[in-house]
């Protein structure tokens, strides 16, 4: 299956565009999350433009889609149990998950210079994306700790410096 090109999609302006959309189809590469472009499946997910399908994002090329969003859903396959990852299609609901989703996703964001605002959009959360974008400006890092639990990130400063590891948002490791 060959990659996925920014061009291929499109990519909300004010989520950054084709070239936040190139970043972050690179990161997802580059950490192991499979991106590919829909082939006929039902597009029925939260998500507007997004599924996941076999433990694949899949993107649909004729919906306009933020490039925030890509983040979160590789963020779900991410800290998503690895014997269940490969065969990970419609999602369940589950707190924790979304939660650790969201941690991930902003951490991901840093790494890909997507901005808070950018990631936290008015179309996203389900209305919740203000108060998601003023924890996440505080400091106030909601599921980083159900990461920290799976060893994927640190939080506490002494443990962190004592392993030689870095603090989240910065990760230890971007799979579970």
């Amino acid at each position: 299956m060959s990659a996925v090109s920014a061009s291929d999609c499109l990519w909300r302006e004010e989520g950054g565009g084709e070239a936040a959309g190139a970043r972050c189809l690179a990161f997802l590469a580059e950490v192991g999350i499979p991106v590919r472009l829909r082939q006929g499946e039902d597009m029925d997910q939260p998500v507007d433009g997004f599924i996941i399908a076999d433990g694949t994002v899949v993107i649909d090329p004729a919906t306009p889609v933020w490039p925030g969003d890509l983040l979160h859903e590789g963020g779900h396959i991410a800290v998503t149990d690895p014997a269940r990852r490969a065969t990970l299609g419609a999602l369940e609901p589950d707190q924790t998950e979304e939660y650790m989703a969201i941690a991930w996703s902003y951490a991901a964001a840093k790494q890909c210079d997507v901005g808070l605002r950018q990631l936290f959009h008015p179309e996203g959360y389900k209305g919740s994306y203000e108060f998601a974008a003023k924890c996440y400006a505080l400091g106030r890092f909601e599921g980083a700790d159900g990461l920290a639990a799976l060893g994927m990130a640190e939080l506490d400063l002494m443990r962190a410096l004592a392993a030689g590891v870095p603090t989240y948002p910065n990760m230890i490791r971007w799979l579970r």
